[in-house]
């Protein structure tokens, strides 16, 4: 197979990875403040089998998506935490204190809309706010690494509301 169709494969896979059909990611005003969804980053994401009864295998990405959620959402142009992503981070915290020898990426993310350098510097400071909401939860700073995605890896392709809505957030993964 050329290189070409082995790399659009590729891209379609990790596009396909992306989506969800879960309702919980459209909670708040245009699914700004849902939690839940796939893990997109991460090891293990959708589809990975899980253990008896269809529940994830513990420490799993599947594990942190079904006991916590795996996205918290940001309004426009926005780091700050809103009450909803906090109690995804309480449930991430508590997944992690249960789950001590796990360790995750924090990507942060945003829509499409303005530069990319103002873009890449709003996505490091929402997974950098996500970090430190952790952290002041007792998740060692060494567990967790962040990285920004500016606006290159949206979940949602589309240009309009909803589909920045969905984009502005952040996404744990277990490494």
């Amino acid at each position: 197979m050329k290189p070409w169709t082995m790399a659009c494969l590729a891209a379609a896979a990790l596009l396909t990875a992306c989506g969800s059909d879960s309702s919980a990611d459209k909670n708040g005003a245009g699914g700004a403040n849902g939690a839940g969804g796939s893990g997109a980053f991460g090891a293990g994401g959708p589809g990975g089998a899980g253990g008896a009864g269809g529940r994830a295998t513990p420490g799993s990405q599947e594990d942190l998506v079904q006991s916590a959620g795996d996205k918290i959402f940001f309004d426009t142009d926005r780091n700050t935490l809103t009450e909803q992503a906090r109690g995804t981070l309480d449930r991430q915290a508590s997944w992690l204190q249960q789950n001590p020898s796990v360790q995750v990426w924090v990507a942060g993310n945003c829509d499409e809309r303005g530069t990319e350098e103002y873009n890449l510097a709003l996505g490091q400071r929402r997974a950098n706010a996500d970090k430190a909401y952790l952290m002041a939860h007792g998740i060692a700073a060494t567990r967790m690494e962040t990285i920004s995605y500016g606006k290159s890896r949206p979940i949602d392709p589309g240009s309009g509301a909803e589909a920045w809505a969905q984009n502005r957030n952040a996404i744990t993964s277990v490494k």
